[in-house]
C-alpha cells in the first residue's frame, strides 16, 4: 500500500472514532438528542473529501447496525437505523458526502474560499435535517408542526455553533492537510 492510502485509512478510522465519541456527547432533549457528532461529520467531509469523509460515516453506521453501541445513548443495532432518528443518521452520510464534494475541488492548491466553506457548512447542516425531520414525522406519526418543534427548532442554535466551529477548524487544517497530500 502507498503512504497516501494508509494515511487515508488511518484518517477515516480517526474520524469514525471522533463521530462515535461525538455521539456519546449527547444531550437527550426529546426524541432526537443533541450530539457533537455532527461537528465531526462536517469536518470529515471538508478535510477528507467526499470519499473518505463519507466512508468514515459509513463505517460508523455499519458498526452501529451490527449492534455495537456507537449511537447516542450507547445504542446500537439495526433498530436504531430504522427508528425515529434513522433519517438523521442517513443525513450524516449525505452531509459528509456533499460537504466533501463542495470543498474537494480546491484540494489541488490547498486553499478554500470562505464562501465555499460557508456553503459547505450550511449545506451539510441542512442535510442533517432534510431526511431527519420527515423521517421523525413519519415514524412518530407527528404533524409537521410537531416534527419541526421536536426535530429542528431545538437544534438551530447548536447547529450554528457547531457549524461555525467546523468552519474555523477547516480554515486552519485544510491548507495543512492538503499540503501534505501533494
Amino acid at each position: 500500500m502507498e503512504k497516501k492510502e494508509i494515511q487515508s485509512i488511518v484518517l477515516t478510522a480517526l474520524f469514525t472514532a471522533l463521530i462515535i465519541a461525538g455521539s456519546y456527547m449527547a444531550l437527550p432533549i426529546g426524541p432526537v438528542p443533541v450530539v457533537l457528532a455532527t461537528l465531526f461529520i462536517l469536518l470529515a467531509g471538508m478535510l477528507l473529501g467526499p470519499r473518505a469523509g463519507a466512508s468514515a460515516v459509513i463505517v460508523y453506521l455499519l458498526l452501529g447496525a451490527v449492534g455495537l453501541p456507537v449511537f447516542s445513548g450507547g445504542k446500537g443495532g439495526a433498530a436504531v437505523l430504522i427508528g425515529p432518528t434513522g433519517g438523521y443518521l442517513l443525513g450524516y452520510f449525505l452531509s459528509a458526502l456533499v460537504t466533501g464534494i463542495i470543498v474537494q475541488p480546491a484540494k489541488s492548491h490547498g486553499k478554500v474560499s470562505l464562501v465555499k466553506l460557508i456553503l459547505a457548512t450550511v449545506t451539510g447542516t441542512v442535510l442533517f435535517f432534510l431526511p431527519g425531520v420527515p423521517w421523525l414525522k413519519f415514524k412518530l406519526a407527528m404533524t409537521w408542526g410537531e416534527a419541526l418543534a421536536a426535530g429542528l427548532t431545538p437544534f438551530i442554535l447548536g447547529a450554528v455553533i457547531k457549524g461555525t466551529v467546523a468552519l474555523i477548524l477547516a480554515r486552519i487544517f485544510i491548507p495543512r492537510y492538503w499540503k501534505e497530500q501533494e
